[in-house]
């Protein structure tokens, strides 16, 4: 693999020809629907999530014995008090683990009982009502039962989910300007491993061995290798040094990274042996053709007021023949918009997490064109999305698993395959 890089200007940026024109397209997009609905959250969510809940178990007509009342909306009120508390001491300024794990803990597991509650406290109480089942106390409690028990079965399963090495998801991808010789380049794609309050050591390094069985060509990290500075989540990161790939390990920089000193995690990449893709190049050649791998930084980088940083395609471009396939790591499927238009063959990214605990998918929509898996957009550019080797915050994982991606990469010149999926 050899390396290609834009020039650099005195402040660190890379600069191509036209950066004028391309700059002014590079500026970070307007706010989505979904962010500009996020600035709200923090204020109602909280309430909503856990009153509503509290209402239909216990105030819906189920007539409880008063003690039971009052101690069941005892535990809703030091829910919605203790929560928000432990979110702000953990991820807060303090950073504590302890407080961390708590409060999104708490998180996912009221947003699971929340969604349930509303479905069950309707359709459940409706199917039951129109069947004639029982007087309207014992459907009340029979509801209040379903997604109790839903709610510890899902919990108990996503969990489980989260906290396991993920499933190897394998696929074929035909480019169609991709040579003879790369036929059956073996690209595996890690992202969202989130290193943070719960030490995933042990989890890291089986990650690693899993990776290495996969024979790779090259290896990618799409971002948010953790929640927390690279000093202090060091040792779950560290078994990164270990994974093998013929042709190179390469890294862009995810949004988290812009909340825990991006330039650090940088850093420790570069000491693990994988290259930072920062708007620069390489070349992945192999029986006389030449794949383009380029990287982006994230989009939220510019914003972050970090020296150098910014999400800047042309430059990663910058001296790239233009008759050759582009593979492009990007942390967010929104990039892909620029990534078609400058041709490129294939985006990898990451992110969405699948939506991890279902519902949020509905919301991860509003805000990205894909969600999960391989996609189409423009003429030539295909976008794979990966829902993440780990999770953030809440460790649960509901309807979303994690993945550990092997893409081979298909040359019509070798093969007629079609792109699947298994």
């Amino acid at each position: 693999m050899t390396e290609t890089s834009s020039t650099r200007t005195a402040d660190g940026v890379d600069s191509a020809d036209g950066a004028d024109s391309a700059d002014s397209e590079e500026q970070e997009a307007p706010p989505s629907r979904l962010r500009r609905l996020m600035r709200y959250l923090p204020l109602i969510a909280p309430v909503l999530l856990w009153a509503v809940p509290c209402w239909v178990l216990l105030y819906t007509g189920q007539h409880w014995p008063l003690p039971v009342t009052v101690t069941g909306t005892a535990l809703f009120a030091l829910g919605l008090v203790g929560m928000p508390l432990a979110l702000v001491h953990g991820h807060g300024r303090r950073q504590r683990d302890r407080a961390a794990i708590l409060g999104d803990t708490l998180l996912g597991g009221v947003w699971v009982l929340f969604t349930w509650s509303v479905l069950l406290g309707v359709l459940l109480r409706l199917g039951l009502s129109l069947a004639g089942a029982g007087d309207g106390q014992d459907r009340a409690r029979t509801v209040t039962w379903a997604v109790l028990g839903i709610t510890a079965v899902l919990l108990a399963w996503g969990y489980a989910e989260a906290r396991r090495v993920p499933r190897v998801r394998r696929l074929d991808v035909q480019l169609p300007r991709l040579g003879a010789g790369l036929d059956g380049t073996r690209v595996v794609l890690i992202t969202d491993t989130h290193y943070g309050p719960l030490d995933r050591a042990r989890w890291s390094a089986r990650v690693c061995e899993t990776v290495n069985t996969l024979e790779a060509d090259l290896v990618c990290h799409t971002g948010d290798i953790a929640d927390g500075t690279a000093e202090r989540r060091r040792a779950q990161a560290a078994p990164l040094g270990t994974v093998q790939a013929t042709h190179g390990r390469v890294y862009v920089t995810g949004n988290h990274e812009y909340y825990s000193e991006a330039q650090g995690w940088v850093d420790l990449m570069d000491e693990l042996g994988w290259e930072p893709l920062r708007n620069r190049h390489l070349l992945l050649e192999h029986g006389g053709d030449a794949l383009v791998v380029a990287g982006v930084d994230d989009v939220t980088a510019e914003s972050s007021g970090l020296a150098g940083h910014r999400a800047h395609l042309p430059g990663a471009l910058h001296g790239a023949d233009p008759d050759l396939p582009v593979l492009l790591l990007a942390h967010q499927p929104q990039f892909v918009d620029r990534a078609a238009a400058h041709g490129v063959d294939l985006q990898l990214s990451g992110h969405t997490h699948g939506g991890q605990i279902w519902p949020f998918h509905h919301l991860v929509r509003l805000d990205q064109p894909a969600l999960a898996g391989l996609s189409r957009h423009g003429t030539r550019t295909l976008l794979y999305t990966s829902r993440g080797t780990g999770f953030w915050g809440p460790p649960f994982r509901v309807f979303a698993p994690s993945e550990i991606t092997l893409l081979v990469l298909r040359s019509p010149q070798r093969s007629t395959r079609s792109t699947t999926t298994s």
